[in-house]
């Protein structure tokens, strides 16, 4: 249970960062509580002439986002929410579409979906139900109780990766994802929209993303991966829209993490010298952990 509480707590502390935003080509609305209390969520809209990707960043302790991406007929539900309170919005606005749901894709996340089938990158269900991601569940049954939906129970299909398949229309690449998480894939939509697990942020990072120096080489190689795609707009199950600009900058900064592991003589040392070099970036909480990580595990 410790592994699996170490996965949580650093999925909410890389979600409480201050992630960059992607204005063009967007409409956004808020989705409030039914007393009007507090905001549940936004919806971001991109139109990209043959679909349009709808982003709903839910808000929720997690900060997951979910993705309905709209063809000519049909939509694509990707990465549902989690909570109850999250999934009826994501439902009801999925209904004000008016369009048949043809497919559902579980890529990192579980989620609403039900008895609806799951199109999954190859070797996902398999760690669904493996010990780590079933005891990740099983501790948010634990913390949230009848907050969060039940698990799904309908069948799975799985893509290959480097497999193309169209699903409303639209082009869906299964790009394989950073050899440091789970067996995910980072998927192509268009020739436009790549999908993360975590979208890249300009933020300082944490142990969880990149915990190693193995880890920091797998997440530069992912970036350089998903950079090479010519898509303009990355987004993940965690984090905001990026940009081309922000995927260069994560670059730069998790090759400056390897520069100064190597220059610097301890995880103390190590932690002032990446806050000096990027001293106005948010997520300066993160840095100890990240360094405490990076020394213990060499």
């Amino acid at each position: 249970m410790k592994v699996v509480l170490s996965v949580v707590i650093g999925v909410i502390s890389f979600c409480s960062a201050v992630f960059a935003q992607n204005d063009c080509c967007q409409t956004k609305s808020a989705i409030k509580t039914s007393d009007h209390s507090a905001p549940i969520g936004k919806f971001d809209v991109r139109n990209f002439g043959t679909y349009k990707l709808h982003i709903y960043l839910t808000e929720d302790q997690m900060g997951d986002a979910s993705f309905i991406i709209e063809g000519v007929d049909s939509l694509v539900t990707m990465e549902q929410p989690l909570f109850k309170v999250n999934a009826a919005i994501f439902d009801q606005y999925l209904a004000s579409l008016a369009k048949p749901v043809a497919h559902r894709i579980s890529d990192f996340h579980l989620g609403n979906t039900g008895a609806a089938k799951l199109i999954v990158p190859v070797g996902m269900p398999a760690v669904f139900k493996g010990p780590q991601y079933s005891g990740m569940m099983a501790h948010f049954a634990e913390q949230y109780g009848d907050a969060i939906v039940l698990s799904p129970t309908g069948t799975t299909e799985e893509i290959a990766f480097d497999a193309t398949v169209f699903l409303a229309g639209v082009p869906f690449t299964f790009l394989r994802g950073a050899s440091n998480d789970f067996p995910g894939a980072n998927i192509l939509i268009g020739k436009e929209v790549v999908y993360s697990h975590f979208a890249p942020a300009k933020a300082h990072t944490n142990a969880m993303y990149a915990g190693t120096i193995e880890g920091v080489d797998s997440r530069i190689a992912e970036l350089e991966r998903i950079l090479a795609t010519g898509a303009s707009l990355f987004v993940g199950g965690h984090g905001t829209p990026a940009t081309v600009d922000d995927v260069k900058f994560l670059i730069g900064y998790l090759k400056k993490v390897k520069e100064l592991r190597v220059t610097s003589p301890d995880a103390e040392s190590f932690s002032a010298a990446l806050i000096a070099a990027y001293p106005n970036l948010s997520g300066k909480d993160s840095v100890a952990g990240l360094a405490k990580s990076l020394y213990s595990a060499q």
